[in-house]
């Protein structure tokens, strides 16, 4: 385990300026997780409603959807490192903001969901700047993919520790106190982000709409990369809103609280850690596609496997499997896009993952969220997992058989 972590840890953050946003994003990422948790279980808290969990969620990753493509030209036009001293700023406000709404009582359902929008649309523009910005801090081309699959190694160890914090923090103080926690977190990547030196890029001119009809002609024009944002599309839809469930599940189906919802999400935050350190001490991507492929298929059966039990102790193991599952799937589908993406398209492919990822999520999450008001949960989330298994096993042949082929070229 100790050398694994060694080969993990040796490449891309030898270089200085990966380093520091490594550091900043640790620390801000585990406030972002105690605010997603401490919202979902404020939200359910005051309303007692799958529809309204769904409806948060929806709220919050919809913007991604609808907004995302005209971001990644944003992305791909103006200074990365200033775009997110922009973005981290605006988030701060917003913690700020709910906080002071949770502290004086005035909060409710309805703001809850605005506040989510209002994240959704700084997101919409933060996740693909912070995605292409990584090519910008390692020193070494031959370094990108580990810096990429650190950087899904950052966002699970926060995943690891946020909700178990989220959930005692909640249980003992409060909601307003993550949120509180949260916007002070922001000062960690803002200082870092300043004291990065990245390399300027050369601007692209022409119209945005044709930079945005390019972006598209391109990814969609590449069999690889149209193979893989299809998978996670898949994925986002049918397998991530469990996590919107989680609180009813948690409380209603295993008769848990706070606590109990909060070492859930670790659970699978652990499971999607230990797939962030699988995936960055790999130092070949042959193999992958073939392990993406069987991912699919295992978290399917974890989430209906998950679904069906009623045994809290099992619960934990199952949602660790089925975190493991999601992140090869996922992040091993970015680690192969981005070393296949040239890096003029890297801002728009990269935002169309966002939105096949967190834009695609919010259309399950509503879907789930009212499929559960009215089948219940356990039904919801068994189809869901089956769908997923089924539709794994339908794509695992094109998966194992992708080919390197040169990049498409974006025309008129």
């Amino acid at each position: 385990m100790t050398t694994i972590f060694s080969a993990v840890l040796s490449r891309a953050l030898a270089s200085r300026n990966y380093r520091l946003y490594f550091i900043g994003q640790l620390v801000s990422l585990a406030g972002t997780w105690m605010q997603q948790i401490a919202m979902s279980w404020l939200a359910y808290r005051l309303s007692n409603s799958a529809l309204v969990l769904g409806m948060v969620a929806f709220a919050g990753q919809i913007p991604i959807l609808l907004f995302g493509s005209f971001m990644g030209v944003v992305t791909d036009r103006f200074n990365r490192r200033r775009i997110l001293l922009a973005t981290q700023s605006l988030a701060m406000v917003q913690a700020t903001l709910l906080a002071l709404l949770t502290w004086q009582g005035w909060i409710s359902p309805a703001w809850l969901i605005g506040m989510a929008l209002l994240m959704g649309c700084i997101n919409a523009l933060d996740v693909p700047a912070r995605q292409s910005f990584v090519v910008e801090l390692v020193e070494r081309k031959a370094d990108l993919p580990n810096a990429i699959a650190l950087n899904s190694f950052l966002m699970n160890a926060a995943r690891f520790v946020g909700p178990a914090l989220a959930g005692f923090a909640v249980a003992a103080v409060g909601e307003a106190v993550c949120f509180v926690i949260n916007a002070l977190s922001y000062l960690a990547v803002l200082a870092a982000l300043r004291a990065i030196d990245s390399r300027p890029r050369p601007p692209h001119a022409g119209p945005a709409l044709h930079a945005l009809r390019e972006g598209f002609r391109y990814a969609l024009g590449h069999r690889d990369i149209r193979t893989f944002l299809l998978l996670v599309a898949i994925v986002s839809f049918l397998v991530t809103p469990y996590a919107v469930m989680m609180p009813l599940f948690a409380r209603e189906i295993l008769g848990g609280d706070a606590r109990t919802f909060g070492l859930l999400i670790g659970s699978a935050g652990a499971g999607s850690l230990m797939a962030s350190l699988y995936l960055a001490s790999r130092a070949e991507t042959a193999q992958l596609p073939a392990r993406i492929a069987a991912a699919v298929m295992a978290a399917g059966c974890a989430l209906a496997l998950f679904a069906v039990n009623r045994h809290m102790l099992l619960a934990f193991p199952v949602v660790m499997v089925l975190g493991f599952a999601v992140i090869v799937a996922v992040a091993g589908s970015n680690t192969l896009i981005q070393t296949l993406v040239e890096d003029v398209y890297r801002g728009r492919v990269m935002a169309l993952f966002s939105m096949a990822f967190l834009g695609v999520a919010p259309l399950g999450s509503l879907a789930v969220g009212s499929l559960a008001q009215r089948v219940g949960v356990p039904h919801t989330l068994l189809a869901c997992g089956l769908a997923s298994a089924l539709a794994g096993f339908a794509v695992r042949r094109r998966l194992t058989g992708v080919r390197r082929q040169p990049p498409a070229a974006a025309q008129d």
